[in-house]
């Protein structure tokens, strides 16, 4: 799979899935761990910790770590029936967001639409499902990013 060079920050709810989503873009193994605090994973991700979008006064830590990114990735499990992204999320940052729905291979197709619509509502430009086991959808997201 050919990487992206665009430098990523990830955001989302702690189990989200946004570390496994950046070892998987980066190639390595995957394995799990509780990300205590912001981490460069590879040259091209910035993994954030779930609290920061979690709790309303990490919000500040959010916008100031955007400044090192190209694009802000709201990462969604599509198996979560709602969502932490407020509508219009995105406004906080004076990047380009875009949805990432992990966890695609866990989900019917109505749980993977409802997911997508807290993404827009919340602004991502567009939206991507994913699966780190299966590996579908990575293909298009690459290929988004890149285009950016």
């Amino acid at each position: 799979m050919q990487k992206t060079a665009k430098k990523m920050m990830m955001i989302g709810r702690s189990g989200a899935g946004k570390t496994t989503l950046c070892q998987f873009l980066n190639q390595q193994e995957l394995a799990y761990h509780k990300t205590q605090y912001v981490q460069v994973i590879g040259e091209n991700m910035i993994d954030t910790p779930g609290e920061y979008t979690e709790r309303r006064s990490r919000y500040s830590s959010l916008q100031i770590t955007s400044a090192d990114a190209a694009v802000i990735v709201f990462v969604k499990d599509a198996t979560e029936p709602g969502s932490i992204f407020p509508p219009g999320f995105s406004s906080m940052f004076a990047k380009p967001a875009v949805g990432v729905i992990t966890k695609a291979d866990l989900a019917d197709p109505q749980m993977l639409q409802k997911a997508e619509r807290f993404l827009k509502l919340a602004g991502a430009k567009q939206s991507f499902a994913v699966s780190c086991v299966t590996g579908e959808g990575f293909e298009e997201l690459i290929r988004f990013i890149q285009n950016l």
